[in-house]
């Protein structure tokens, strides 16, 4: 979970324009500066001021001969030295003047074409992550349909974003390869486990069923068919957990409201033998995903809600379309649930207490599969304890 520093941290391309913007600013400041310093030194540099001290000194001679000196009127007589004062006070004034406004309208020109650098340094940093963005798209639509057959194939230069693609697709073509040799040991697994066990029932269930058999050997058939049935049901969770990592393939539109009425009806029976109290309402919930995979969801929360009840206790199943989510909630009463332990219960073979001696609830891993199941069709699990003891577990899943 990010915090508010995180949510307020500049972006990639953010920081990219600032730092453009920067150097920008940087440089266009040096330039100035100096600028400023070749004009200052440009202004006081004494060309033509031997001449104008020249002039200034000539002012003040005797007349050359044969020179005319005009007549001054009384009063208007004016000393060379003060008239020279004045004339470099003026040039002096007129100095601070170019240069003040130099600096001025310069620091205003920096400002406004480093506005437009900002601007222009945006645009350039989006078109330089451009094949970052590509590669985080094919990372979503990768995750969002696990389709590892899909690829980057970016034919940029071979710089540093072109290896990034390079080896982005070959983590892709590994994973495949590794998805690929999972369900083919998933699929292999099915049949060389569940074969012996289905033999192994059979034989059993011969070696009871046979008339001379004693009472002994019957007693032994049946406690070694409980066994048999419990690692039947483990190695079909097992299976199931890993099928379930992968998305469905073609998911097809699927209404939990029919899902959970069937899974309600084929639960009914163990629900009237413990004397529970069920309460349906089934609304509308359409999604899409693979049918089969989503009965066993609810089928698993169903069930767990029915073994891990006490007798006479209430059993509630509620299907919804909500802001465009369908979801299901499955709740009962029973044992309370720390909210500590919460999340422990849908981790493989976890189990609250010492329920895990207790084989005829389950092996451990309903739950397991339930957020596998919910995660691999783009959606969420959530389980909070009831005030008065039990479990409500809400699954969201996207809408069509």
């Amino acid at each position: 979970m990010t915090g508010p520093a995180e949510r307020l941290r500049p972006t990639i391309r953010m920081r990219l324009a600032l730092l453009f913007t920067g150097l920008f600013l940087a440089a266009g400041t040096v330039l100035l500066g100096l600028t400023y310093l070749l004009v200052e030194n440009s202004l006081h540099e004494p060309a033509g001021g031997g001449q104008t001290d020249r002039v200034f000194a000539r002012a003040g001679a005797a007349p050359l001969p044969g020179e005319v000196t005009p007549a001054e009127p009384p009063g208007a007589s004016i000393s060379a030295q003060k008239f020279q004062g004045e004339v470099r006070k003026a040039a002096a004034n007129s100095q601070s003047e170019t240069l003040d406004a130099l600096l001025t309208r310069g620091a205003i020109a920096l400002g406004l074409v480093g506005a437009a650098a900002l601007g222009l340094g945006w645009l350039l940093a989006d078109r330089a992550l451009r094949p970052v963005h590509m590669i985080t798209e094919t990372a979503r639509r990768v995750a969002r349909s696990h389709d590892l057959t899909e690829r980057i194939a970016y034919a940029g230069p071979g710089d540093e974003v072109r290896e990034l693609a390079d080896t982005f697709d070959m983590m892709l073509g590994r994973l495949a390869r590794a998805f690929d040799g999972q369900r083919r040991f998933v699929a292999n697994a099915s049949h060389e486990l569940r074969t012996p066990l289905a033999i192994n029932r059979t034989l059993v269930d011969v070696a009871v069923r046979r008339p001379g058999a004693s009472e002994d050997v019957k007693r032994l058939g049946e406690s070694l068919l409980v066994v048999n049935g419990r690692h039947e049901r483990l190695i079909d969770g097992l299976l199931t957990l890993a099928g379930t990592e992968n998305v469905p393939v073609d998911p097809v539109p699927v209404d939990l409201a029919d899902v959970a009425a069937h899974v309600l009806d084929q639960a009914a029976a163990e629900a009237r033998d413990r004397g529970l109290t069920t309460d349906r309402e089934l609304g509308p919930a359409p999604t899409a995903g693979d049918p089969v995979l989503l009965e066993r969801l609810v089928q698993n929360l169903v069930e767990n809600a029915v073994r891990h009840n006490h007798d006479g206790g209430e059993l509630s199943v509620r299907t919804r379309s909500r802001d465009g989510w369908a979801e299901v909630v499955v709740s009962n009463t029973g044992p309370a649930v720390p909210g500590y332990d919460i999340e422990a219960i849908f981790e493989p073979f976890r189990r609250l207490g010492n329920d895990r001696v207790r084989s005829d609830r389950g092996s451990g891993l309903g739950l397991s599969i339930v957020r596998a199941t919910a995660t691999a069709h783009g959606g969420t699990v959530t389980a909070a304890p009831r005030p008065g003891g039990g479990l409500e577990v809400t699954v969201r899943l996207p809408g069509p």
